[in-house]
């Protein structure tokens, strides 16, 4: 064979393997294309106070800028139902729950067989975890506000009782993936975790009144609900874990115009310790690269 035609031929050769790479790297990369997309969840999902909010019903306080209608519109999806609502637990999964205006059906109601993306955010509210630290740490701060008071209040016979919590909190999220799995069982399944809201380091008590010595300690009751949830995610072994902790530091309460979370007073636009718009586009950010890391791998 005449030289130039050799070297035209390894050349066409090598451009078709070139291509051929390129075509397989970039649908490597590709995210999965989710057309049927189910958000649940508490408060944290729903977005109380973050315009607009809708009214279905209102009690739900459900925003049309929650961090599942971002992702929704982020990722296309043909079908978006969200049922997150307000005050909800695990038991709301399959149970109505009675809200203002109305009765939210049990969340899971939303789950269909052909359903290919579930977003889960749940578990805060189960025995009242931040229902106990926003509605008794700030009434202690005045009585040792250099101290504790609210560690040492939920701290029986030398039992962190909220840290305690957590544990059978996560058996409960285990029994909520085998129900989404059940309904659901060619969906993409995420457990989203809960951002931060107290700072690992630092105090701000005009915007989080807790005493100077609960600042950890809140962060840390947080940091045990977020490993609960990654552990039940864990043994589940089919769902993934959003981990909010990493992604949301520097975005605390206490984090000014940076926060995502905000302080004791709610605004026209968020509610007291409640995420902001902010918060719920560093949310369905995050959840976003974490679907496009689990195409590359």
């Amino acid at each position: 064979m005449p030289r130039s035609r050799a070297t035209l031929v390894i050349a066409t050769l090598a451009g078709l393997l070139l291509a051929s790479l390129l075509t397989a790297g970039g649908a490597a990369a590709k995210p999965a294309k989710f057309t049927r997309y189910v958000a649940l969840g508490d408060s944290y999902t729903s977005g109380p106070l973050i315009p607009v909010q809708r009214a279905d019903p209102a009690g739900c306080a459900r925003s049309t800028s929650n961090y599942p209608s971002l992702l929704a519109k982020r990722l296309h999806v043909r079908s978006f139902t969200d049922v997150s609502c307000g005050g909800a637990a695990t038991p709301h999964m399959t149970s109505p729950q009675q809200v203002a205006g109305g009765v939210n059906e049990p969340q899971f109601d939303a789950l269909r067989r052909d359903t290919n993306l579930v977003t889960v955010g749940i578990g805060g509210n189960d025995h009242n975890v931040f229902g106990s630290i926003v509605g008794v740490c700030p009434a202690l701060r005045e009585s040792d506000p250099t101290g504790s008071p609210c560690k040492e209040h939920f701290t029986v016979d030398g039992v962190d009782t909220l840290k305690q919590a957590t544990i059978d909190i996560g058996t409960r999220v285990e029994h909520v993936l085998d129900g989404i799995h059940q309904r659901s069982p060619r969906a993409t399944v995420l457990v989203v975790g809960y951002p931060r809201i107290a700072p690992p380091t630092g105090t701000c008590p005009a915007i989080l009144p807790f005493a100077d010595g609960d600042y950890t300690w809140v962060d840390s009751v947080e940091e045990a609900l977020n490993d609960a949830l990654a552990k039940a995610v864990a043994d589940d072994g089919r769902a993934s874990f959003v981990d909010m902790y990493p992604a949301s530091l520097g975005h605390d309460a206490c984090a000014g115009k940076k926060a995502w979370i905000q302080g004791k007073d709610a605004s026209e636009v968020a509610a007291s310790y409640h995420p902001r718009l902010s918060g719920m586009k560093g949310v369905a950010g995050q959840i976003k690269r974490d679907l496009a890391r689990s195409a590359r791998s």
